[in-house]
């Protein structure tokens, strides 16, 4: 793989294996009835707005990914904001800068629709996601995300 090449598009249905290969190597735990809803709200709907996007080597390979979807009219938010729900490189590809990349490059489309601020869940544990999206510019939001256990 030539690492100074890596290519962001817009991401396709064909992905699917790819993407599903990646985040179960990050996660080593297979998602695949996830990434099928994911796909298909991405893919089966002619009102759906692409806002994910993959990262390919020189080689075309798939090598990472981010998801994210526009609010539409949820808790009464319309369009200026979005959430970022998935991301993954695939872990021999990490350290290289391409999830910054992805995630610049998916700030840059959101904009360009539109979207005035993203936001995203990170588990209040989990320092390695806390400091990735810390670098990347995010900070703790105003508002505090509730929960009751049942």
């Amino acid at each position: 793989m030539n690492a100074t090449v890596i290519t962001i598009r817009l991401m396709k249905a064909g992905d699917f294996e790819a993407v599903l290969a990646i985040d179960e190597k990050v996660l080593r735990a297979s998602r695949p009835e996830y990434y099928k809803l994911k796909f298909e709200k991405l893919f089966g709907s002619n009102d759906y707005l692409p806002t994910s996007l993959v990262a390919e080597d020189g080689d075309g390979v798939v090598v990472g990914f981010v998801m994210g979807e526009l609010y539409m009219g949820e808790f009464g938010i319309f369009h200026e904001e979005a959430r970022l729900d998935t991301i993954g490189v695939d872990p021999d590809h990490q350290h290289q800068g391409i999830g910054e990349k992805l995630i610049n490059e998916f700030m840059d489309h959101l904009r360009q629709i539109g979207v005035h601020k993203v936001n995203t869940l990170v588990a209040w544990n989990d320092p390695r996601l806390i400091h990735f999206f810390s670098a990347n510019r995010f900070s703790p939001s105003r508002t505090i995300n509730l929960e009751r256990q049942l």
